[in-house]
């Protein structure tokens, strides 16, 4: 394993971003995950409660020392790996995602000011039960236990707001009969590569679950 590629980019990382974008500067932040399989930096901006914005995750193949980002089809869903040639690339690819991501929430915060009126209470109809969703894949398959346990994902694209829709089925498998339990988020455009950030810069540290416990 060779990290001298990896830490070399991190010496210069900071400072080069600094450097080119004021706002970035003032707002945007890093942490090296040096100990992982994967080496990875993590991008953030912190408001004033500490609570931390990941915008972006940076992550270094050691075998092939080369570094990648995770990048979503918005149209599929479908998570692929971009391989970043050089220090430049690196720093374009972060620059780019850190003002996707501010000119996302400023959007955000716009349409909240205009909607401020509109609140949703659990007192009120499940909200999903009237979306209309077309869903873009077929259910696909997570985990699976014959006549025991069966998890599947579902990707769609409401049709009234244009959100992506992400629907977990947790069917239960008894002697007489069949437990089924639906979980559906949706999130918007701006909001899919948060996701996939988190969920990537946190994967040694999810355990697999036993279904059956």
């Amino acid at each position: 394993m060779n990290l001298d590629w990896f830490d070399r980019v991190t010496g210069e990382l900071q400072d080069s971003l600094n450097s080119i974008c004021e706002k970035y500067d003032e707002t945007g932040s890093m942490l090296i995950e040096r100990g992982a399989k994967h080496p990875r930096i993590d991008f953030f901006t912190e408001n004033g409660e500490e609570i931390r914005d990941y915008f972006c995750t940076l992550f270094f193949d050691p075998y092939n020392e080369e570094f990648y980002i995770h990048s979503i089809d918005p149209e599929y869903g479908q998570v692929s790996k971009v391989i970043l040639e050089d220090i430049e690339d690196i720093i374009d690819a972060v620059h780019e995602s850190f003002h996707d991501f501010m000119d996302d929430d400023i959007a955000e915060v716009e349409l909240v000011d205009e909607n401020v009126d509109t609140v949703y209470t659990e007192e009120d109809e499940v909200f999903y039960e009237e979306l209309d969703v077309a869903w873009e894949t077929p259910e696909v398959t997570a985990y699976y236990q014959e006549n025991e346990v069966e998890v599947t994902y579902q990707f769609g694209i409401a049709q009234d707001t244009g959100e992506g829709v992400i629907r977990r089925l947790h069917r239960m498998f008894t002697e007489d009969d069949m437990i089924k339990d639906e979980t559906v988020m949706s999130f918007g455009k701006e909001e899919a590569s948060t996701l996939i950030a988190m969920v990537a810069s946190h994967m040694d540290a999810i355990e697999a679950t036993d279904y059956l416990e």
